[in-house]
């Protein structure tokens, strides 16, 4: 069983920070071509700039807002441009807003739909087409012509009503992942998700910062008593991108410690 992703291109999203990054750095680091893509320019070439600036290397960096559908298109054109191809997509790119359920407004929900689940869906669907077209120019008969991961949320399963609208897009995203399994599995690509719980990412860092209460809520409730780094969610990245989870698809890769096992009700939201 080989975990192998080297030589195969992958576009990740959200890629400028957090678990996008730490994703989209671990799989360049273990021979993938990769496209960062974020729609924070200035953030984006300030992480990775240096890596990106080889004509040669294995790293290439895209800025735009992908809720637009032609900046989607772009992005596919510009890695096509610099790798001529496209084996995986990491739908990485993903917002939270926390608020009180009974003023929880359209807007807020409307955003984090078109956010979290409506870009994942419009790239999944063209990147999806340019597998299918590289399979048939390639004559492939058998095997995997790809592999799409989204990045859910255990919010999606749990009853956190300051979440509302986080939890809601989470769980479309889930279901929207186990559709695109099925409707994709004829061609023989594969989608599923990582539903992770607290990362140690820019912005959990920042609000630790400010609640350091926060942590021991966190460890509390989780049975390995730890926060993960965004490195773990990273390597679980991996795993769904390679052959070794040949045989997976429409599933969604739990990576929260055990905290999901635990009572949803009282858990803390960060």
């Amino acid at each position: 069983m080989s975990f192998s992703i080297a030589g195969k291109t992958a576009i990740v999203t959200g890629a400028a920070n957090g678990v996008g990054l730490a994703i989209a750095r671990h799989f360049a680091e273990h021979g993938a071509n990769v496209m960062f893509a974020d729609m924070d320019e200035a953030r984006l070439t300030n992480e990775i700039g240096a890596e990106a600036r080889s004509d040669d290397g294995n790293v290439r960096l895209f800025a735009g807002d992908l809720r637009e559908k032609l900046t989607i298109a772009n992005l596919l054109s510009a890695t096509i441009d610099a790798f001529d191809r496209v084996d995986i997509l990491v739908n990485a790119s993903r917002q939270m807003i926390v608020s009180d359920p009974l003023n929880a407004d359209d807007a807020a929900v409307e955003t984090l739909l078109q956010q979290n689940l409506m870009t994942s869906l419009r790239l999944t669907q063209l990147i999806a087409k340019r597998m299918i077209k590289q399979a048939q120019d390639d004559g492939r008969q058998d095997g995997p012509n790809g592999s799409i991961i989204n990045l859910s949320s255990i919010a999606a399963r749990r009853t956190q009503p300051e979440l509302l609208a986080y939890s809601v897009s989470s769980a479309a995203l889930d279901q929207m992942t186990r559709s695109m399994a099925v409707g994709l599995a004829e061609h023989r690509i594969r989608v599923n998700a990582i539903a992770f719980g607290s990362v140690m990412s820019a912005s959990l860092q920042e609000a630790l910062s400010e609640h350091d209460e926060f942590r021991d809520e966190i460890i509390e409730h989780t049975p390995l008593h730890r926060i993960a780094s965004a490195g773990e969610v990273a390597e679980a990245a991996q795993f769904l991108a390679s052959d070794g989870s040949g045989f997976m698809t429409g599933q969604i890769l739990t990576v929260d410690g055990g905290r999901t096992l635990l009572d949803s009700v009282v858990a803390p939201a960060h």
